[in-house]
């Protein structure tokens, strides 16, 4: 059993991750085992996020009354927190997939920065390309017109070399 000082050591450091994180999930992990559990934890540590459990009461003092209003529902039953500290929606779809492939679990709730999302609005934010998909579409858009100009002023070259072999071949070369 920890002693007050332990749980008071617990709440600071929750806190500390709490100001540091990108986005924050509460999720019921009830049902995962600890092998589930564990590579969950690996995928989500690979992307820079956290996934830990930590008794309600703690984690309810963890969060700063004035910045983040969450639900009593939200510390209701077996809760687990994902932390993600550089992108905020790759450790989300990877918790939510986690949680779908098993059928165990579900989403409670969730913060963006400072902004509260209830389940459907963090299942939505899992549905949403990562920042490299993003990055890709970009690159994408913008090499297109790229390509058209490409093509054109190759099109436009290859024109003139047409013109001048029936140039060439009008004047009875070879």
């Amino acid at each position: 059993m920890k002693t007050k000082q332990q749980k008071i050591d617990t709440a600071i450091l929750l806190s500390e991750k709490i100001s540091k994180a990108k986005s924050i999930v509460l999720a019921d992990y009830k049902g995962l085992t600890m092998k589930q559990l564990s590579d969950l934890r690996n995928k989500l540590s690979e992307v820079n996020s956290e996934f830990t459990i930590t008794k309600n009461t703690t984690l309810s003092h963890a969060f700063p009354s004035s910045i983040f209003h969450l639900p009593p529902s939200s510390f209701n039953g077996p809760t687990a927190t994902l932390f993600s500290y550089d992108d905020e929606i790759s450790p989300i779809k990877l918790l939510v997939k986690a949680l779908k492939d098993t059928g165990l679990g579900k989403v409670k709730a969730g913060f963006l920065g400072t902004e509260f999302l209830d389940e459907t609005r963090v299942l939505q934010l899992a549905q949403l390309p990562t920042r490299d998909e993003l990055r890709g579409k970009v690159v994408g858009v913008l090499v297109a017109p790229l390509q058209g100009l490409v093509g054109v002023l190759n099109g436009n070259l290859r024109n003139l070399v047409y013109a001048l072999d029936q140039i060439r071949i009008a004047k009875g070369g070879v």
